[in-house]
């Protein structure tokens, strides 16, 4: 995989689509808002539903986070092998167009090998939604994305996960499960 490459896209404010857990996602540097509002416009999604961010490790997102225990980091870290994204408190700091009207922000640890290897290579936590027109059936392969997006999106070749929905999102604080 050419990490340095799609680093430096990614850099640059590009949008990329990739394979994850249950469909192709649409991401980019979170950092970026440019590049998440390009999402959004591909999308069709208003800014203020929020977004989810991927990792590979909990230090990606860190910086976006109120700060956890060890024993909090390994909770959020084991919850990737289930897909399970959290709900999770957010500092002050972080940008309303990641976490829209929310006080939270949506995070997950993702157990996925082309996804984590993304993220582990690229060094950076991605922003994650999934591949589609707000409302419409996500691209489960390389060739839909290209489809849908064109030349607007880097799509990456790679093989979509066996789950066949998408991840559980669940509060970090309460547990209550918004999406099963």
């Amino acid at each position: 995989m050419q990490y340095r490459s799609i680093a430096a896209y990614l850099a640059r404010g590009g949008v990329i689509a990739y394979p994850t857990e249950s469909c192709y996602g649409l991401g980019c540097d979170p950092a970026n808002r440019n590049a998440v509002l390009r999402i959004l416009k591909l999308k069709g999604r208003p800014q203020h539903k929020g977004l989810i961010l991927i990792a590979s490790n909990y230090q990606q997102v860190a910086r976006y986070l109120s700060p956890l225990s060890k024993e909090q980091q390994k909770k959020l870290c084991d919850a990737g092998k289930n897909a399970i994204t959290y709900l999770m408190p957010v500092k002050q700091s972080t940008p309303r167009w990641l976490r829209g009207k929310h006080d939270t922000l949506a995070v997950r640890m993702t157990a996925h090998p082309f996804a984590r290897g993304l993220c582990k290579g690229t060094g950076s936590a991605l922003v994650s939604t999934s591949a589609n027109k707000s409302g419409m059936r996500s691209a489960k392969t390389y060739k839909e994305c290209q489809r849908l997006f064109g030349n607007r999106v880097w799509v990456l070749p790679g093989r979509v996960g066996k789950r066949r929905r998408p991840s559980t999102i669940m509060g970090w604080t309460d547990g209550r499960i918004l999406r099963g």
